[in-house]
């Protein structure tokens, strides 16, 4: 029965489809024929037959036209007085009834008339075919074969009959290439989706306790993390027809084309059952409803039209929705209840066990090189998700390759994960001697902050060579051990990280730059977290003030407080910033000679390990002991 609907509500809007062309072909048609008839014809002013034989007689008749029903004279025109032969305008037309005058002839050859000719009127069918339905073949056709060729260009079927059609593209085994042995650090994921995967191979398993297979699971997570690696995945490890389709795919500029897509893909997919259909962006038609400024229609009449789909289909046919979307907050919760998305499946960035896994997979068909130390790399991305890794391991080939080696060592991975943070770098900016400088305190700066305070990370590399975003230095730092909780007492250690090399300007420039903008603002982060999200600022205690919005992009802060109480807790972060700031001024000068002495070995070297970093510090701490014994 939905069967016959769904082809019923088709071939109307098929039907529509059609009726409109047929409107548009008419109006064009219409015009065309007003057009050509005011470029063909001038307006003609009707005169008696008397008038036309005076006119004869005084010899102002150019020509003479004699059709079906009327006469119709054209007036001799003017000539310039200027003799060049020209006329100044065109003569003027009338038009009078025919009357029976076997005179006519020999009038109009005497008074002088240049042309004189009688006009054989085409049969009404002529008339109607020439002025009506050729021009409206030719607008039909024409049409036609612009919307096919934008269709195909589209990745549509094509033909002006096809804006309700599926654009789906199926995807076989053979094609994704693709099973959960080729998903790393998802592992949670992948157990979630592994039982959909069971149901399609053994259904009888299930139903004989009263299992039913989930009409559709959601995978959300941040971008990059394997959203439509693992719906492939899923496909590739059942061995069943994979619908792929994008949110955007069914919403068009024509009201009801989505609508129709939706049906079509829906009748596919049962027709091919046991299948996987997934809509990858789903927010794209799966917006809330709820907005009080109206929303697009289009858009809504898809989504309702998916509503009813998904609570139309038998599940135990074996057809599984999967959707892909990284804002699940805005999705209508209609689509969210048990029933449609009956699984929610969070597909998150990986942790330092899914980072190295997934460094496995995608280095498995790359030669490196025996100091190559997976470990070490995954520590130092913390926060990477699976394309950002990807990247990560193609630009260490990339760079390899540059280089002339034939196996990619543990430098040129550490140098791409580098590039991914900072750019490359600039060898075509120079920096003057005085500038250098600067940048080499400031970093020397932050370096030292973070080996005297005991709640930092360990640093691994400072360097004062420019790179393309725009940094003219940094200080890397690299976790020992994976962290998901932080202290308040490190997160206060981390600012005063962030305000040391401002610090070290002040303390020994006695001046300020600009160069420090990047560290006041990390820094203003994390100190309004602190008081706003986390519950750390005892002025507030543990008062939400801010909830973050699209977790899974920007992570944008919105304020869940009054004017007045934000006031405050801009007076608050103040606080916070400047006993940061005072900590890392004292830091900085109770170590002046390791900071004098680092920042002079870091001008000659230009870049210097976390290692040469520990050593030139530890041996300006056992100067300074004899200095003071």
């Amino acid at each position: 029965m939905p069967s016959s609907n769904n082809q019923k509500n088709s071939n109307q809007s098929d039907f529509k489809v059609l009726i409109s062309f047929i409107i548009m072909a008419v109006i064009f048609t219409s015009i065309f024929n007003i057009f050509v008839s005011s470029i063909t014809m001038r307006k003609a002013t009707e005169i008696t037959y008397t008038q036309f034989l005076t006119m004869l007689d005084n010899k102002q008749v150019d020509s003479v036209e004699i059709q079906s029903d009327r006469l119709v004279i054209t007036e001799k025109a003017e000539q310039n007085t200027n003799n060049t032969g020209f006329y100044a305008n065109i003569g003027k037309q009338y038009y009078t009834g025919i009357v029976n005058d076997p005179e006519l002839t020999n009038r109009i050859i005497q008074a002088g008339a240049t042309q004189y000719r009688e006009v054989q009127n085409n049969s009404p069918i002529v008339t109607f075919l020439a002025s009506w339905a050729l021009p409206f073949l030719l607008i039909y056709v024409i049409s036609g074969l612009i919307l096919r060729s934008v269709s195909k260009k589209m990745g549509g079927v094509g033909g002006p009959m096809s804006f309700g059609k599926n654009t789906a593209k199926i995807y076989a085994q053979k094609e994704t290439g693709v099973t959960f042995t080729d998903v790393a650090g998802q592992e949670e994921a992948k157990e979630s989706l592994r039982e959909i995967v069971d149901f399609l191979h053994q259904p009888q398993k299930y139903t004989e306790i009263g299992a039913k297979l989930p009409k559709g699971a959601l995978l959300v997570g941040p971008p990059g993390t394997g959203k439509t690696l693992l719906a492939k995945a899923v496909a590739g490890e059942a061995n069943v027809p994979f619908y792929s389709l994008s949110g955007s795919d069914f919403v068009e500029m024509f009201v009801g084309v989505g609508a129709s897509r939706v049906r079509d893909l829906f009748k596919q997919a049962l027709e091919n059952a046991p299948c996987i259909v997934f809509i990858d962006e789903i927010d794209a038609i799966g917006k809330s409803r709820d907005n009080q400024m109206g929303g697009n229609d289009e858009r809504e009449q898809t989504l309702n039209q998916l509503l009813s789909e998904m609570d139309g289909f038998d599940a135990s046919k074996g057809v599984v929705i999967l959707g892909a979307t990284n804002r699940p907050e805005v999705l209508d919760k209609a689509l969210l209840r048990p029933g449609r998305f009956d699984r929610r499946v969070i597909v998150d960035k990986p942790d330092l066990k899914g980072r190295e896994d997934i460094l496995k997979v995608h280095s498995k068909d790359v030669k490196l090189s025996n100091d190559v130390d997976l470990h070490q790399i995954a520590l130092g991305t913390s926060g990477a998700a699976g394309a950002d890794l990807a990247n990560i391991v193609n630009e260490a080939a990339l760079r390899a390759v540059r280089f002339g080696k034939n196996m990619v060592e543990q430098s040129d991975i550490m140098e791409a994960v580098e590039i991914i943070i900072a750019g490359q770098e600039k060898k075509d900016r120079i920096m003057t001697e005085s500038e250098r400088k600067i940048v080499a305190y400031h970093e020397v700066g932050h370096a030292l902050a973070t080996a005297l305070q005991k709640n930092t990370q360990p640093v691994q590399k400072i360097t004062i060579v420019p790179r393309t975003m725009g940094a003219l230095g940094y200080t890397m730092q690299m976790p020992e051990e994976e962290k998901y909780l932080m202290n308040k007492q490190e997160i206060l250690d981390q600012i005063t990280t962030y305000l040391a090399g401002r610090a070290a300007e002040e303390v020994i420039f006695h001046n300020i730059t600009t160069g420090a903008s990047n560290d006041i603002e990390k820094a203003t982060e994390l100190a309004r977290n602190m008081v706003a999200q986390y519950g750390m600022s005892d002025r507030f205690d543990m008062v939400a003030l801010e909830s973050i919005q699209n977790k899974y992009l920007d992570g944008r802060n919105v304020r869940n407080c009054a004017e007045t109480t934000s006031a405050e807790i801009d007076e608050e972060i103040l606080r916070i910033i400047k006993q940061c700031h005072k900590k890392a001024i004292e830091l900085l000068e109770q170590n002046q000679k390791a900071l004098h002495t680092i920042a002079a070995f870091l001008l000659e070297k230009e870049t210097i390990t976390g290692q040469e970093f520990m050593t030139l510090l530890k041996q300006c701490n056992e100067i300074t002991e004899k200095e003071l014994i």
